[in-house]
């Protein structure tokens, strides 16, 4: 009697129990397990409770939360049974990884799916999860398509539990019951991922952060605390699309509150774009049957072309170390949801040549416990999986750097400016020894300054827009540049007679400051780390009398704008929160511009002139009646 062709017919002659099914395993094949949330686990139970009759299994998975101890036997019976190949990207440190080394892959999500369907890796079983079939016969893959897909479509033989609680999500994400060999009707709950705990480290990166994506850039958003933490600090911004290896429930939430709308991705417009799940319950229902989602395997979601084609693409992952020169290490750290194979690679470089795009690494800047500096003066066994001329934006819980197009003393600086006060000495001093920096830098007042970001604000003028913000060690060149550029008159009002030389050494102490005795808030147009200086303002405190002395320059351009009424109030306010009593200021007799900037103060002002400067002053604590 023919084989029926007709679905149903099949679907009904292919069940079988989870044991029946394993059965049909035999020694010595390679048994590729679905990944993370979408690992099959009634089959993964009962390949497990057999383990002992097989003798040199090999199971290959990308992802696993262990729910089944398939690893613990491997190691009990020293390969007798099984071996594993976890595919992974990194060095692994994690406690877990790191006593199964033997065990990893190291690959680019976006190989792994040839890998199977070249046959260069053959699959003789794959071991899935999918979602009751349709009314003909098409199976959603679910939460997990990445590269189980491809893993199901080369396999000699595939073996799906089919569970009714796998939402069907729409995309490239459905294997159809004629392609399937045994169905194993197993319902139970899918595996679930907690969000995150919060911390206020993560919360001050995602600040950070958030400051460098714009309305309407399309986002990648990696599975540490610090990336979710990210995501929170964008629920102010408009028309943001979503491209990512993963879809987790702070997604879902941007997405809920309207803040992600995927309109202006510019490639798959309207469509959240994912190969996998990682969440909750309610992560899942919003999967199901949702025609805003797709998903589609490794291959597609983590091609570089294919991010590329997106309209300011925005890749933030998050590093475990990065040393002075800008190379970049990921590995399992605490938090980070699963210690897996990671698309950073590909998300970095896809980034960098979308039009716009930016990618962005984050990292604390210590170990949790505070006692080791995760910026570090370079890599030794470390795994490289970002080199450091990929590398551009690189933040802390200290700030944001743009490491791209700078030279390594340059990229050194930048990296110390944003590690742990307490490690900046030892990094400089490191980096000095190893001849990235001139013996004759010092950090100065820089060494222990924490960047005071709540003084940072943009505004737009005659269409143009201009961050304004405390300096930066990495701003010197800019800041020396800025004084170059100014009028000859304007550089006589700053410093009282004729100026043609600006060395370094003069303008190093305007951007390695405290930000308490010293600081210096300057005006940038343009592109992040490659902007240009258009004002400076500075106060400097005396000492003997409490009081900060203040000096501005604005560019010819961008005078008569507004621009020094915003700098005198920041800098007073500034200096009153630092506990100095008042400002001081020396300036021309004829410097009316300046005079009446003073006087915008609501401070009672004093005015004295001994014959060559007019001083300028004011107390905090005498108001102007």
């Amino acid at each position: 009697m023919a084989k029926s062709l007709y679905w149903a017919d099949n679907y009904l002659e292919k069940r079988q129990s989870a044991d029946q099914a394993i059965q049909r395993i035999h020694s010595g094949q390679r048994v590729f397990i679905g990944s993370a949330c979408g690992e099959p686990q009634a089959l993964v139970r009962a390949l497990a409770d057999q383990a002992h009759t097989f003798t040199g299994l090999e199971i290959v998975r990308m992802m696993s939360n262990e729910s089944a101890p398939l690893t613990e036997i491997a190691n009990r019976s020293y390969e007798t049974s099984f071996s594993i190949r976890q595919i992974y990207l990194g060095a692994a440190r994690s406690e877990h990884f790191a006593r199964n080394l033997r065990f990893v892959t190291p690959m680019n999500i976006s190989d792994v799916p040839l890998l199977f369907r070249s046959r260069k890796l053959p699959i003789d079983v794959a071991l899935i999860q999918v979602s009751p079939p349709d009314d003909f016969g098409w199976m959603s893959l679910g939460v997990s398509v990445d590269v189980t897909q491809a893993a199901a479509m080369s396999a000699t033989r595939v073996i799906a539990q089919v569970n009714s609680r796998m939402p069907r999500v729409m995309g490239r994400s459905f294997i159809h019951v004629n392609d399937v060999d045994c169905v194993v009707e197993q319902e139970e709950e899918l595996l679930t991922i907690e969000p995150a705990p919060r911390s206020e480290i993560a919360t001050w990166i995602g600040r950070h952060i958030s400051r460098l994506i714009d309305d309407g850039a399309t986002l990648q958003v990696g599975l540490d605390a610090n990336s979710q933490a990210t995501v929170q600090a964008l629920a102010q911004k408009n028309d943001l699309g979503f491209h990512s290896q993963y879809l987790t429930n702070d997604i879902m939430h941007l997405y809920a509150i309207g803040v992600i709308t995927n309109r202006k991705k510019g490639f798959n417009d309207g469509k959240l774009v994912a190969s996998a799940a990682l969440g909750t319950k309610e992560l899942y229902e919003f999967l199901h049957d949702n025609p805003a989602i797709e998903f589609h395997p490794s291959d597609y979601v983590n091609d570089p072309y294919v991010i590329s084609r997106h309209n300011r693409m925005v890749s933030m992952n998050v590093a475990s170390a990065i040393d002075l020169t800008g190379q970049v290490s990921s590995e399992a750290v605490a938090h980070t949801l699963f210690a897996g194979v990671s698309g950073i690679g590909d998300f970095v470089r896809g980034a960098r040549h979308s039009p716009g795009g930016k990618s962005i690494i984050m990292l604390r800047s210590t170990t949790p416990d505070g006692h080791k500096s995760r910026i570090i003066p370079m890599m030794q066994n470390e795994a490289v999986v970002v080199t450091r001329g990929d590398v551009q934006y690189v933040a802390t819980e200290y700030g944001v750097v743009n490491l791209f197009g700078k030279s390594l003393q340059e990229r050194v600086i930048a990296m110390i400016s944003i590690a742990h006060p307490d490690f900046r000495d030892e990094l400089f001093q490191a980096a000095k020894e190893a001849g990235l920096v001139g013996s004759e830098r010092t950090l100065g007042e820089a060494a222990k300054a924490v960047y005071p970001v709540s003084l940072e604000e943009k505004i737009v003028v005659d269409g143009e827009t201009i961050t304004i913000r405390p300096a930066k060690p990495v701003d010197e060149r800019r800041i020396q540049e800025h004084y170059y550029r100014l009028d000859k008159d304007d550089i006589f009002l700053r410093f009282f007679h004729e100026k043609t030389s600006f060395e370094r050494w003069e303008v190093e102490n305007k951007s390695q400051i405290d930000y308490i005795k010293d600081m210096t808030l300057i005006g940038v147009v343009g592109e992040s780390g490659f902007d240009r200086v258009v004002a400076v303002a500075e106060y400097l405190l005396l000492l003997e009398s409490n009081m900060a002395e203040v000096a501005f320059t604005v560019s010819r351009e961008f005078q008569g704008k507004g621009l020094g009424k915003i700098f005198i109030k920041k800098i007073a306010d500034a200096a009153r929160e630092n506990g100095i009593s008042g400002l001081v200021a020396y300036t021309a007799a004829h410097n009316q511009p300046m005079i009446r900037l003073f006087k915008t103060l609501p401070y009672k002002v004093k005015t004295t002139f001994d014959g060559e400067a007019l001083t300028l002053s004011c107390k905090f604590d005498q108001l102007k009646e």
